[in-house]
C-alpha cells in the first residue's frame, strides 16, 4: 500500500524519474557519483511521499576517507532507501540476484555498478567478494547485509554470515557496522500511516583491530555492537 502511495503522489514524476534513472544505467556519460546524487533525491521525494520520516543517528562516524563497507542488519526492502536517503557520501551495494529482475531496482543496480549476488552458486560468489574488495581498494563505498537475508522478526536479528565480511578483509577496509530501527515497517506493515524508520551509523572497526579475526569472530562482533545499539535507540519497545 505504501509503494502505491508513493506512486500516486508522485504520479506525474514517475515516468521521467524512472526514464533518468535507466538513463544512468546505460550512458557512459553519467558519472557514478552524478547517478548516485539522482537516485538519492528521487529516494527523499519518495519516502516523503510515502509518509516516512528517518531519524539519522551517528553521521560523524562515517570514515573521511571513501574505501570502507557498512554492514547493517536486514529488515525488508525499505532498508537500501533508508541509506539513499541519509547517507551523505555515494555508495553502491550487493544484492541478491533476484532483485535483478525487480523493475525499478535493475535500473539502480545498473546505475550504481551494485553486483547482483547468487548465494548458490559459490564460484560467482567469490567473483562478487572479489569484485568488491577490488572496488573498495579503489575508493568505491558499499552496503553489504551480514544476515544474507531479511529477519522476519521485526528488530530482532538473524545470524550474520562470516562470508559477507570477506570483502572487507581482503580489502583491508574499515567496516561500518549500521543498526536500522522499524525498517520493516514501511513496506511490510499493510498500512498507509506515517512511520518512523530509525538508522544509527556506528563507530567503525578498522583493519588493525580485525586483522587477527576470523571472519566468523567479525560477525559476531559486528552483530553483538548492532544488538546493542538497538537496545538503546529502540525506545518504542
Amino acid at each position: 500500500m505504501r509503494i502505491a502511495l508513493m506512486v500516486i503522489r508522485l504520479i506525474l514524476k514517475v515516468p521521467y524519474y524512472f526514464f533518468q534513472i535507466w538513463r544512468c544505467g546505460v550512458s557512459n556519460k553519467v558519472s557514478y557519483e552524478e547517478a548516485f546524487q539522482l537516485i538519492k533525491m528521487i529516494t527523499k521525494k519518495a519516502n516523503h511521499a510515502g509518509r516516512v520520516t528517518i531519524e539519522t543517528y551517528g553521521l560523524e562516524n562515517i570514515p573521511k576517507e571513501d574505501g570502507f563497507i557498512f554492514f547493517p542488519n536486514h529488515q525488508g526492502m525499505f532498508d537500501v532507501l533508508v541509506f539513499l536517503d541519509t547517507c551523505p557520501r555515494p555508495f553502491s551495494f550487493v544484492a541478491k540476484k533476484e532483485a535483478s529482475n525487480i523493475i525499478l531496482l535493475k535500473q539502480v543496480i545498473k546505475a550504481l555498478g551494485a553486483y547482483p549476488m547468487d548465494r548458490e552458486d559459490v564460484r560467482q560468489s567469490m567473483k562478487v567478494i572479489n569484485a568488491v574488495a577490488d572496488d573498495v581498494k579503489n575508493r568505491k563505498n558499499f552496503l553489504i547485509f551480514p544476515e544474507g537475508t531479511r529477519s522476519r522478526e521485526g528488530n530482532k536479528l538473524l545470524e550474520f554470515k562470516g562470508g559477507s565480511f570477506k570483502s572487507a578483509t581482503k580489502a583491508q577496509c574499515p567496516i561500518v557496522p549500521c543498526a536500522l530501527i522499524d525498517s520493516f515497517k514501511p513496506f511490510d506493515e499493510n498500512h498507509i500511516r506515517p512511520v518512523t524508520v530509525k538508522i544509527i551509523y556506528m563507530k567503525p572497526l578498522y583493519y588493525e583491530e580485525y586483522k587477527d579475526m576470523k571472519t566468523v569472530d567479525i560477525a559476531e562482533e559486528v552483530k553483538r555492537r548492532i544488538e546493542e545499539t538497538i537496545k538503546i535507540y529502540n525506545t518504542g519497545e
